[in-house]
C-alpha cells in the first residue's frame, strides 16, 4: 500500500487494513462507518511540445530531479480532463500556449503508483518563459537534447519515440511500462 492511513477521512475513527468482502487486495477499512479507502495510481499529464524541428523542455526548479530537463507535466486535478491537465501544466511550468494534437505516450509506472500520459502538442507562439516550477525553458533540436540530464525515464522514452516517428514521417501512439531499473 502506498501511504499508511490511520484514520477514516469520513468519520475520523481508526482504520484497519484488511481485504473487504468481494475484493482481492488489502484496503484501509473503517470498522466504525464501513468506508473503504481506495488508494489508486495518480495520473500525470503533460505535453511533448513541438515548434518546427524543435521540442520544448523545462529544467526543473523543484524536487524530485531538480535541475534536470523534462516536459511540462504534472498531476491531473479533479474536475479537469486529461487534455486540460496537459494544457494547464504547459501554462504553469513554461507559460506556453499549446494546441493538443493527440495522445502520444502512455507509460505505466507501477513502482511509483503513477500513469504518465503525454500529448503531442504544437506551440502556438514563442512567448514561453519559466513558470514557478522551472529554472529554465528552451527549445531543443534533436542533436541538442541533453540526454544525460533528462529527469525521468518516461521523458527519455517519449523523446526517443518522437524523433524516430518524426524521421519516419508517421506519428503513432506509444505505450509501455517503466520499471525501477529503467535508465533515465
Amino acid at each position: 500500500m502506498a501511504e499508511p492511513l490511520h484514520f477514516c477521512t469520513r468519520c475520523g475513527a481508526p482504520v484497519t487494513v484488511r481485504v473487504p468482502a468481494g475484493d482481492d487486495r488489502p484496503r484501509h477499512v473503517c470498522e466504525a462507518c464501513g468506508t473503504i479507502h481506495y488508494q489508486n495510481p495518480r495520473v500525470v499529464a503533460g505535453c511533448v511540445i513541438e515548434w518546427g524541428d524543435q521540442v520544448l523542455l523545462c529544467r526543473r526548479a523543484i524536487e524530485p530531479r531538480r535541475g534536470f530537463w523534462v516536459f511540462p507535466a504534472g498531476f491531473m486535478e479533479n474536475g479537469e480532463t486529461i487534455e486540460e491537465a496537459a494544457e494547464r501544466e504547459a501554462r504553469e511550468e513554461a507559460n506556453a500556449r499549446v494546441e493538443i494534437l493527440e495522445l502520444y505516450t502512455l507509460f505505466d509506472i507501477p513502482h511509483l503508483e503513477q500513469v504518465h500520459c503525454m500529448f503531442r502538442s504544437r506551440l502556438l507562439d514563442t512567448g514561453f518563459s519559466p513558470g514557478t516550477e522551472s529554472l529554465e525553458v528552451r527549445l531543443f533540436r534533436e542533436e541538442e537534447i541533453p540526454w544525460r540530464s533528462l529527469g525521468f525515464a518516461s521523458v527519455s522514452f517519449a523523446l526517443q519515440h518522437y524523433f524516430e516517428d518524426r524521421r519516419s514521417g508517421q506519428f503513432r501512439m506509444h505505450r509501455g511500462t517503466v520499471h525501477p531499473a529503467c535508465p533515465v
